[in-house]
Parts: C-alpha cells; sequence; structure tokens
C-alpha cells in the first residue's frame, strides 16, 4: 500500500481573495505538432496536460538534466472501489497486472488458455464450497492444472523486459483511490516503454495466479505483524463507519483473500482500467510535441467507457469522542483522527497550514513545547485530504514514566493554543518561506515532479490551484486559523491507543499444498524479441572526473570540497570531522544534546523558532568513524544560517533539566528499539558478523549513560571544531568568495586534535552453521543468511555487480524467481554479494527470506539450495549483464552526490569513478566466471542464521536443524 501522502500544495479557491492572485497562474491552450494541451502559466513544472480522443489524460513535464524519465501510469481506481464482496481486490489486480498478456508472458498462449479457464472455473467452485475437505480438494485440482498452466508461462518476463531496457524502480502500489504502476526508464527507452504499456493495459492475462497470491497473503501477514498499520486502520474504522476509507482496508480481509474470484478481477479491470479513468505522467528528458503523438498512436485503441461513481452513505457527525485500543508488541504510541470534508472544500488548504503551525519539525507547537522541552518522545500531524473525505492526524509517543492519557492531554494543551490564537503570527510568514523552498528542492528532481502532478491527478485536483498554493496560503489570516481550529477540533475525535502487550490472536492464512510451478526463466517470448529490437539512440555514459569535477581548496589545515550549484539559489554546507561513535560513543549524545541547549543570549527555542523564520536548518550526525554537521538553506540567508549555528556551538550554555530530559527520552527510546523487530534483525546480524562485541550493541549502558554529566558533553560540543576536517559545499556562491565568508565565520585550529583512539571492530568467520534467535511476538519469521568473505578488491566490482544482478538483487534474479514466483515462499527475498565501505573490510554474503511461520522449514530449504548450487540460465546472464550497462549509461551523479562518491572511492583506496571498470568489463563476463566466483565464495559454506520469530511458531527443534542454535537476549543484542 502507498504511503500515507503528505500533500504539499493541496487546495482549492479560497474565494476572491485567492482568485484575484490567480492571474499569475491561469489556465491557457495551445496547439502543437497537432495536438491541443492546457498548462498554467508560471507552472515550475512546465507541465503539459492532454486529454486524447479516447480519454486518456497525459501529462508531460520536460526537464534535461538526466537522460531519464519518471513514468507513471495512474487509473483513479483503490479499496474504495474494491466489491464489499472481494475486499483486497484492487490490490491483487495491481500484482496480476505483471504476469503478461496473451503476446508475453506466455510461450504458447493457444495451449496454456484452456488451462487458464479451468483454472478460473474452479476457484468459483472453491469459493462457493464451505466443507473443508471439499476446499482441499478443489485447491489440489487448482495446483495441479496450475502446474501444468505453468509449463506454457514465463514469470517475471515483464521485469525482465524493464530491466532490459534500463528501467529502474519497477513497481505499483494501491491506496484508497488509485492504483499507481511506476517505472523509471532511460530517455532512450521511451519508445520500447510506450510499446510494452500499451500491450500490458490490452488484455492482462490473470496466470500464475495461486503462486502470486500467496504473496499477498504474506503481504498480509506483514501488516498483521505492523502495530503502527493496525492503529491507523482502527482509526479509520472508526472515523468512516459508512465510508470504504473505514469499512474496508487496501489489503483486504483474510476471508476474501482466502476466496479470490478471477471472474470478479476481471470484472474490476473492465470497469475501472479505461482510458478516460487512466492517467500516464511522464517527467524528464523528452521533448513533448513528439512524445504525445507517438503515446497517441500506442494508445488510441483503448476505448472509452463511463464510469460509475462511486455511492456511499454520508458519515453523522461525531459528537463525543470515541477511545479505541490496539495491543501489539511495538513501541506505545496514541493517535487522535478529526474528519475534514473533502479534498475540494475550501477549508483544507487551511487545514495544510494548521498542519505546520502544530508541528513542521522545526517550530511548530507541538515541536517547540513538546518535542523541544522534551515532554514526548516525539509527536506528529499528518493531514490526508482524500477526494470524499479527509483525516488530520496528531500523533504522540510517551518519554519515561508516561501514559498514553498524559500525552493525549498534552497535545490537546497545544491545540488549545491554537484555538485561542495563542502563537505568532510570524510562524505563518516563517511556513510560506520553508514552502517556497521545498517548492524549489521538489522541482529540481524528475521524480519528485512526476509523484506531484500524478497526486493531483488521483485526486482530480486543479493543477492551477496548486501552482498557486503557496501564494494562497499567504493569504490566510491568523483568525482564518484559530476559526478553521474551533471548528473542526472539538469532541468529534477518535483516539486510538497503541498499548505495548500481546497481541490478540487474529485469524491467519494457513500454508496450502503448493506444488512448485514452472518459471521458464530461460525463455522469451516473440513480443519481448520485438521490442529488444526497437531502435533506440545510443547514450554514453558519463563518467566522474573526480579533478575536474569537484573544486578544492583549503583553510588552515582543513580540506575543501565545493561543487557549484548553477540551477538555483539552495545550498548546502557540511564539516565532516574526522571523529565518531567509534572513537568516543559521547560524540552521538552531545550532537543530541546540543539541540536541547541556547546560549546566554538566546534560548534553544529561539534558535529553532530563527532558522525556521528564514527557511534554514542545521543537523549533527554521528557515524562511526566521523561526525557530520549539515548547515542549508537559500543562499541569501547563508551568512544568517552559518552565524546563527556557530554562535551556538561556541556560546552553548549547560542545562541539567534538559540532560534529565534528554536521558529519561533516551532511555525510552531505547526500550521503544527493543520492542522492534527490524532493530532486533539488525541486531542479530551484527552479532554474527562480529561476535558478541559489534557494532550495533557498541552503546551505553543504562548506568554508564546515567552518568554521563552535563559539562562532559558542553566540552565535547566545543571539542568538535577542534579535530581534522572536511568541509563540503554544494551552492551558487563562488569558492573564492565561500573561502572568504568561512575564514569569518568558522574557525579553525591551526593545529588539529588527536581524536581518542577508535574502538576496533573484527569481522569473525563462520566455521559451521549456526542460528541466532530472538523471540518476538509476530505472525512471519524474518530470517537472515549472513557469512564474512575476502577482503576487499576492486578489480572484483565487474564481476560482483553481474553476479548481483544474476543472481538475488532484484523481482528478475534467480532467487526471486524461484522461491517467490515457482515455491511461493514468501512475499519478500534476495541475495547478495555485499560489497564493504572501506578498502580492509571484508565483504560479506547477505541473504533473506520473510515467510509465514509454517513456511520456515520449506523457505530455508530453498534458499539454501540456492547458496549450495548455482543454476545457469544464459538468458539471465545476458540480461543481467545489459542491465548493469543501461544503468550505468544512464546514471548522472550530480550537485553534492559528485563529492559523496568521491569520499567513499577514497574510503575505497581508489581515485576514480568505479564505475567506468564496472561498465568496460561487464559486457564480456562468461557464466563459468561467475560460477568460479560462486564457488569460492558462497557454495557449500557454512552460514549464520538470524531469526526473529515466535517462539509459539518455531520451535528450538526446528532451528537446530539448520546449525548450532543460541537464543539471544535484548541485552546482549543491544548492549543495554
Amino acid at each position: 500500500m502507498k504511503r500515507i501522502k503528505c500533500l504539499f500544495i493541496l487546495l482549492c479557491a479560497l474565494g476572491t481573495s485567492v482568485l484575484s492572485n490567480a492571474q499569475e497562474h491561469v489556465w491557457k491552450t495551445e496547439t502543437a505538432n497537432g495536438y491541443t494541451y492546457k498548462y498554467v502559466t508560471n507552472d515550475p513544472m512546465q507541465a503539459r496536460f492532454y486529454t486524447l480522443k479516447n480519454g486518456l489524460t497525459v501529462i508531460l513535464s520536460p526537464t534535461p538534466k538526466e537522460p531519464r524519465i519518471q513514468a507513471f501510469i495512474a487509473v483513479k481506481a483503490g479499496s474504495k472501489t474494491d466489491p464489499s464482496t472481494n475486499t483486497g481486490l484492487a490490490h491483487y489486480l495491481e500484482h496480476m497486472m505483471f504476469k503478461g498478456t496473451d503476446k508475453f508472458g506466455s510461450l504458447d498462449y493457444a495451449k496454456e488458455k484452456p488451462e487458464l479457464d479451468k483454472i478460473d472455473a474452479l476457484y468459483e467452485v472453491f469459493n462457493k464450497t464451505k466443507d473443508e475437505a471439499k476446499r482441499k480438494a478443489v485447491y489440489h485440482q487448482i495446483d495441479s492444472i496450475s502446474g501444468v498452466a505453468s509449463k506454457y508461462s514465463i514469470a517475471n518476463e515483464y521485469d525482465k523486459m524493464m530491466s532490459s531496457m534500463g528501467a529502474q524502480g519497477t513497481n505499483a502500489f494501491t491506496s484508497f483511490e488509485e492504483t499507481v504502476y511506476t517505472d523509471d526508464i532511460p530517455t532512450n527507452s521511451l519508445d520500447k516503454y510506450l510499446a510494452v504499456q500499451a500491450e500490458r493495459f490490452r488484455n492482462p492475462v490473470l496466470r500464475i495466479f495461486h503462486t502470486e497470491l500467496e504473496a499477498v497473503y504474506e503481504e498480509k501477514n506483514r501488516n498483521l505483524d505492523n502495530d503502527g498499520a493496525q492503529a491507523f486502520e482502527t482509526l479509520l474504522a472508526n472515523l468512516f463507519v459508512n465510508h470504504n476509507y473505514g469499512k474496508q482496508t487496501t489489503i483486504g480481509t483474510v476471508e476474501d483473500l482466502k476466496n479470490p474470484s478471477l471472474v470478479e478481477i476481471r470484472k474490476y479491470y473492465n470497469n475501472y482500467y479505461v482510458p478516460n479513468n487512466m492517467g500516464l505522467i511522464l517527467s524528464g528528458d523528452f521533448n513533448p510535441d513528439e512524445i504525445i503523438k507517438k503515446i497517441d498512436q500506442d494508445f488510441s485503441y483503448l476505448k472509452n467507457k463511463e464510469i460509475t461513481p462511486y455511492q456511499f452513505v454520508q458519515e453523522t457527525p461525531i459528537t463525543k469522542p470515541i477511545i479505541k485500543e490496539v495491543v501489539g508488541p511495538n513501541a506505545e504510541k496514541v493517535m487522535i483522527g478529526y474528519r475534514l470534508p473533502n479534498n475540494k472544500n475550501k477549508d483544507i488548504l487551511i487545514a495544510e497550514l494548521v498542519g505546520d503551525i502544530l508541528s513542521n519539525g522545526k517550530a511548530g507547537l507541538l515541536d517547540l513545547n513538546l518535542v523541544k522541552k522534551q515532554k514526548l518522545l516525539w509527536a506528529s500531524v499528518s493531514v490526508l485530504p482524500l477526494i470524499d473525505y479527509g483525516v488530520f492526524t496528531v500523533s504522540g509517543a510517551p518519554t519515561s514514566g508516561q501514559t498514553l492519557e498524559e500525552v493525549k492531554t498534552l497535545i490537546f494543551q497545544q491545540m488549545e493554543l491554537l484555538k485561542s490564537g495563542n502563537f505568532d503570527q510570524e510562524l505563518l510568514t516563517s511556513i510560506i518561506n520553508n514552502r517556497k523552498k521545498a517548492e524549489i528542492m521538489q522541482s529540481e528532481r524528475y521524480g519528485e515532479r512526476a509523484d506531484i502532478l500524478m497526486e493531483a491527478f488521483t485526486d482530480e485536483l486543479d493543477w492551477q490551484t496548486q501552482v498557486a498554493a503557496t501564494d494562497a496560503l499567504s493569504k490566510i489570516t491568523k483568525q482564518q486559523v484559530v476559526d478553521f481550529a474551533n471548528k473542526y477540533f472539538a469532541d468529534n475525535y477518535v483516539a486510538v491507543y497503541k498499548r505495548k502487550g500481546e497481541s490478540p490472536e487474529t485469524a491467519k492464512i494457513v500454508k496450502p499444498v503448493i506444488t512448485p510451478v514452472e518459471t521458464n526463466t530461460d525463455k522469451q517470448s516473440a513480443f519481448v524479441k520485438m521490442t529488444d529490437e526497437m531502435p533506440s539512440k545510443e547514450v554514453k555514459p558519463v563518467f566522474l572526473n573526480y579533478d575536474k569535477d569537484i573544486q578544492r581548496a583549503k583553510i588552515c589545515g582543513a580540506e575543501v570540497l565545493y561543487v557549484q550549484n548553477k540551477d538555483n539559489q539552495l545550498y548546502r554546507l557540511r564539516y565532516r570531522y574526522k571523529i565518531g561513535k567509534n572513537n568516543d560513543l559521547k560524540q552521538d549524545l552531545a550532537a543530541k544534546y546540543l539541540q536541547f541547549l541556547g546560549t546566554n543570549k538566546k534560548s534553544s527555542e529561539d534558535i529553532s523558532k530563527e532558522f525556521y523564520e528564514i527557511a534554514s536548518s542545521f543537523n549533527i550526525m554521528t557515524a562511526e568513524d566521523f561526525t557530520m554537521v549539515t548547515i542549508e538553506g537559500l543562499q541569501e540567508n547563508f551568512d544568517k544560517a552559518v552565524k546563527l549555528y556557530e554562535d551556538l556551538v561556541v556560546n552553548a550554555v549547560p542545562n541539567e533539566e534538559a540532560l534529565i530530559a534528554l536521558k529519561a527520552r533516551l532511555t525510552k527510546s531505547r526500550t521503544d528499539m527493543k520492542n522492534n523487530k527490524g532493530a532486533i534483525l539488525q541486531g542479530l546480524i551484527s552479532y554474527s558478523s562480529y561476535g558478541k562485541d559489534n557494532k550495533f550493541n557498541y552503546n551505553f549502558s543504562d548506568e554508564a549513560l546515567n552518568k554521563v554529566t552535563a559539562k562532559e558533553l558542553l566540552e565535547t560540543i566545543k571539542k568538535l571544531n577542534s579535530y581534522d576536517q572536511t568541509i563540503i559545499y554544494y551552492g551558487p556562491e563562488r569558492l573564492t568568495a565561500l573561502i572568504s565568508k568561512l575564514k569569518k565565520f568558522h574557525a579553525i585550529p591551526k593545529k588539529f586534535a588527536t581524536p581518542p583512539t577508535a574502538k576496533v571492530f573484527t569481522q569473525i568467520m563462520t566455521e559451521k552453521p549456526q542460528v541466532l534467535f530472538a523471540d518476538y511476538d509476530m505472525v512471519q519469521a524474518e530470517t537472515q543468511w549472513t557469512r564474512n568473505s575476502g577482503i576487499y578488491d576492486a578489480k572484483n566490482q565487474p564481476l560482483i555487480t553481474v553476479f548481483n544482478n544474476y543472481f538475488g538483487g532484484g523481482m528478475g534474479t534467480i532467487v526471486n524467481q524461484t522461491i517467490r514466483e515457482s515455491k511461493a515462499l514468501a512475499y519478500s527475498t534476495y541475495a547478495l554479494y555485499v560489497s564493504p565501505r572501506k578498502k580492509d573490510d571484508h565483504y560479506f554474503v547477505t541473504a533473506y527470506v520473510g515467510s509465514q511461520s509454517d513456511k520456515f522449514a520449506d523457505a530455508t530449504k530453498a534458499m539454501n539450495e540456492l547458496l549450495t548450487d548455482l543454476p545457469k540460465f544464459p538468458e539471465n546472464l545476458s540480461l543481467a549483464k545489459v542491465q548493469v550497462k543501461k544503468d550505468i549509461e544512464n546514471e548522472r551523479i550530480m550537485q553534492d552526490d559528485i563529492i559523496f562518491d568521491y569520499l567513499a572511492a577514497r574510503d575505497l583506496g581508489t581515485n576514480k569513478d568505479i564505475r567506468e571498470d564496472i561498465y568496460n568489463q561487464a559486457g564480456n563476463l562468461e557464466f563459468s566466471q561467475l560460477n568460479d566466483f560462486y564457488k569460492k565464495n558462497i557454495s557449500g559454506k557454512p552460514y549464520t542464521y538470524s531469526v526473529v520469530a515466535s517462539e509459539k511458531n518455531l520451535t528450538e527443534a526446528d532451528l537446530k536443524k539448520l546449525g548450532d542454535y543460541k537464543k539471544l537476549h535484548l541485552k546482549e543484542i543491544f548492549g543495554y
């Protein structure tokens, strides 16, 4: 399911004050190359809006910085329009749209179709059968005939086609009101992309269905293991008792997933996948006058069809608080939700502004009064404007010793300040300034441009008002904000307490007996051969030359690395110090402490407000071996921002109360980490690589944390600038002017201090199979294979890159096709040979399967087979080599990424762009070289299995079958 949208520029007309301003952003019409389009004047996205004769919407936003295009095909149909008898249908149709048509995904459709028709009919019988024994018999028939049908199918042929043309990010998502198919393609593959998509939506064939449905089951189980998702679904269910926003979830019910109907899926496709309900959105390097004609030619076959609008009963007003609870192993939090009008209502724009007044991450009421003062662990606001209703959600998490009821009370106190108008007028201006900066940042990247345009299309919003949003926001008065708050925020809310505890029993999807299906991974349809042979313009790779692409200077002994921003007025300045967590654990703690300190003249809250007022920010990040300060904003405010940060560091004063509160919050945060299954798995993996004293559990003990003093931390802060440092700048300022300013603002010592000796962690070799296990209340089992391998050698990189693309690094690889597509054992799986960050470190092998617990034995067996014998598929190897070369041909490393690419190369002992060797050698690699590499580094080696699962579902005996068993307790994993 798609992320919850934080729509940056949603609005509609607010009256004459906005309309008078709208003269700057008006709709106009032009005709070029025989096609008429609309556009909005002064649109930073330069978007063109076409409507083809069949009703298909085409939105084009050209930007030539990179030879790539973000492409979306959006259908305005999601879980809202799922039939009540088949919830989750839109979502699993999304999955099936990757299976091909009668022209691709099949070796012989004439022979395949009769078998698929039998499966269709059997599912209808299966759904009507209630007796479990009879259901098993019918499913056995489905499984058997699916095996016959699979002999004619080609799994993942769509993914392979996209990979062969250099596409990245091939995926899809389903949400409340949309299903969107996404690809990031090279410009020279656009003709191929259009041909493939036109065919894909012509006649999708619902093949390889029962194994794909297992992947959806796994996705459902992941959702059941996600307390946050459960809390949000509970919130919606109580806000919307009549509307499908609350009555249905995107992924559907267990019961409906267990009883799918291919007939209903096809009916849904025929009803909603029609051109007048679809949009093709492209942003990137192309000529719109040329592209629109090609789109029209390829998609003109689609036939317009009337769409029946979704009908619903209006929700009755909530007149008193509705309190609900969700119990699960994750950390506690409270979510408070209010119902808003639909996204066309004039109040939605004010809702966006109100959200920023409460929480903008820097200077909102919740930010300053609760988080900055450390009264809560965290607090946030989200505004979700949808077509029929909106949702305004305020969330918060307790610090040590707090109840969720106390969290709710603190949040409501801030909302009362809002309702009484007790906030600075200047905050409104600051919000507008920060949104203007965000607009510049969004327009920089073709992917973000396409994303914003796609969301406007699926949300049925007028782009004119989108473009004019910030101007419209600037005209909203403080009184309008106060009126809005009093209108919508009363006792009309739903509060969900997400408490910590054992998850209640839920309906589980039991693993059916599935015979592995054929994937024909080395076969190819005639359609794929045809698209491969389509001509495309050659694109030559652009490699970095660090000596030319980066300007360098010195300030005293500090290295300066500089890349100029020639596009806009944004800058990013970084101080990268050669001291990190491994040198001194207090380094990271001091960086956190600084957020809550002021000077003799300014409080911490004052400093946050000043940064926000000038649309700037600073952040300190501590890594293992370096600490980095980042200051960013608009160049016109460079001097103010840098001086503001430097003044804080030099003149910070200790604050004992802040330290006590910080320790309490850290204690709570550390406890919460122990309740996070992802963090637990990372801890196990680190333990497997380094042993009981490892990078993950190198932390303060509880006792040591409590002993740290404010004086120690302040000394750590003030000493930071005494260490060796690299200054990194990306922005419009000329290098000479930058050096002149930094000499004034940033005092660099004549001689750098020597940092404390860094703690060294030595990677260990796995001598025999072993299992590291952590018990966690969950439906799934998460399993990670690891073993350390040889020392880094740059000469291996071409081979490793091709190997990963062939073996287990993507949807079309051997691992995914075997474990997910053929055997239906997991939703997510991969296997990689991972390169280290530094030249003296080891490579490591890692593999992963997330599966239902009752599939654990089969899933681990399947992965172990792949880690023992390397399947040979020449077509897949050819594809892997092509994909590696195309990725490099169309990649452009830009902005300050150039500097970070150089620093990464330097850490690996080279001063050249390693991609050049990969590109030049990838095409010449043979399977024998991959196999030799595999035998030397992967095959038959002992692995450590890191497993996070529930002891209720996996026994010690199950795990001991894999190797020597060790159950780790949380203190061993986390170090506290």
